[in-house]
Order: structure tokens, then sequence, then C-alpha cells
């Protein structure tokens, strides 16, 4: 028997145990949109025919939770859930502030001179990541940092 094929079950038993592994993992991602008009009504069913629990401002951020047709079954940073068409999201990334006053920096650090504020709710674009940091725009046109943790989105 040839080397090769003396290593094939070796092989095999790994990448089953490295699928077992990553596959969990694919499992947990989550898949995000932002909504990409003004005024996009999240609703209550997959079709206009539903009711509109509240209208989300342009990008927002939402998280992916199932599809009917042309419908995203998404949730929100409050885990309110909802659906949106698919048409009126976006690939583009955003976070939403989850403190009551956030601190927006100058650079990536407690220490940073604070350059603006955001309230609760407030979206930010997301321009870079830092490790514990996000660089952002707020809508106001503000540029700067913010701690992860105290923003929710991607």
């Amino acid at each position: 028997m040839t080397a090769i094929r003396r290593r094939l079950p070796a092989v095999f038993m790994i990448a089953c145990l490295l699928l077992g592994l990553v596959a969990p993992l694919a499992a947990q991602a989550r898949e995000m949109v932002s909504t990409a008009r003004v005024d996009v009504p999240m609703r209550t069913g997959p079709s206009a025919r539903h009711a509109a629990k509240w209208t989300l401002s342009r990008g927002y951020p939402l998280t992916v939770t199932g599809r009917q047709g042309a419908w995203l079954r998404v949730r929100d940073f409050e885990n309110d859930q909802g659906w949106v068409l698919r048409s009126h999201t976006g690939a583009t990334p955003h976070h939403v502030a989850k403190a009551s006053v956030l601190n927006i920096r100058g650079t990536p650090s407690t220490r940073g001179r604070i350059v603006g504020k955001a309230a609760y709710g407030d979206v930010l674009r997301t321009l870079e990541r830092r490790g514990d940091w996000v660089k952002v725009r707020h809508e106001r046109g503000t540029v700067g940092w913010v701690s992860r943790r105290l923003v929710w989105g991607w």
C-alpha cells in the first residue's frame, strides 16, 4: 500500500474533526444589513399588507433571522423583530448607540478628547474597526471613535 493510501483515513478523520469545529462557528455567524432608504417600515409580516410596527431611519443596522421571497425577517439591537423589504436594505456597515450618552472621541482611547456625543438609538456609519474601538460618522457629521461595547451593529 502506498504512503498516500495509508494516510487517507487519518486525513479524512482530521477533516471531519475540523468540520465539526468550523460548522458551529459558521452557524453562529450573523448576517447583517442596514436600511438603505429614509423611513423604511418594519412590518409585522412579509408583505406590504401587514401593518407597519414603526419606521426605521437610513443606515439602521439589523440582523437577518429569516427570508421569505423579497422580504427579510430582521431583529434590531433591542431584540425587536419584524419584516423589511430586501430592496430597502444594503450592506453598508452601521452601528447604533446603546448608551444613553455616547462619547465620540478623537482617538481610540478613553483618554482621547471628546469631539462629539451620540444619544441612545442614534445611527452611526461604521468607518473602521480597531480592537475594542469603532471609528464612526454621526449623522450630524461628527467623526471619531466609540467603544465597541457601547454600540451594536457591524
